[in-house]
Formats: C-alpha cells, structure tokens, sequence
C-alpha cells in the first residue's frame, strides 16, 4: 500500500499553516507546513511534495519567487496558490505563469477539494 501524497503548505501567516494539514489529513493526504518559503527549500519534505499550497505574498522569498526557483532547479510539483489578495488579474497572472489554482483567503473544504481534484487531473 503506497503511503498518501505529500502536500506542503507553505504560509507564513500561523492559522492556515496550522489548520490547512489537519485538513488535509481528513482528506486523506498526508501534510506537512512551513513557515518560509526558505524553510520549505532547506527541508527533506522538498523531494517527497506532490503539491504545494503556497502562499503568494510571505516575508523574504515569495510564494511566487519560489515557484520561479523551483522552476530554475527543475523541479516540477503542482502549485495552489492561496491569498487575501482577492485581486482577479492576480488569480489569472498566477495560473498564467503556470500554478493549477488561486484560492482567496477565507476558503472552504469544498474550494480546496475542487484544486487537489484539478492537481490530480494534471499529473
């Protein structure tokens, strides 16, 4: 039996970091967090993420500056964006440069099954 997928969220604001794996796990996935995009590329869990649910805007690297640094190492896992930015030209530039889904911070269980279904649908 093949463990759950691996999703990491990556967000330095503490209640999503905190509350997003325990969903995650009664989805069925198994979660990790991280508080820093830097603190997600320094760990183990870099090689065993399926999916990335990544903060836009964090202190020092953002969440789409990581996405840009994964590219260059080429690494591919697919990326759920989430924000308070509600902005809809920010959704569109996001899945533009390449991320599955833009979720707008507050977000339901339903939203987040809907993008780990597009995740699925794409790998």
């Amino acid at each position: 039996m093949q463990p759950p997928a691996l999703i990491s969220v990556v967000d330095d604001d503490v209640s999503p970091r905190e509350s997003l794996p325990d969903l995650l796990n009664l989805l069925g996935f198994s979660a990790a967090s991280f508080a820093s995009a830097e603190e997600f590329l320094a760990s183990d869990a870099l090689a065993r993420t399926r999916c990335l649910l990544l903060d836009v805007s964090m202190p020092g690297m953002s969440g789409p500056a990581l996405q840009s640094e994964l590219n260059r190492r080429g690494i591919s896992i697919p990326i759920i964006f989430i924000t308070g930015n509600s902005d809809p030209h920010l959704r569109a530039d996001l899945i533009a440069r390449g991320a599955v889904e833009c979720l707008f911070k507050p977000f339901g269980e339903r939203d987040l099954r809907s993008a780990l279904d597009l995740v699925a649908d794409t790998t």
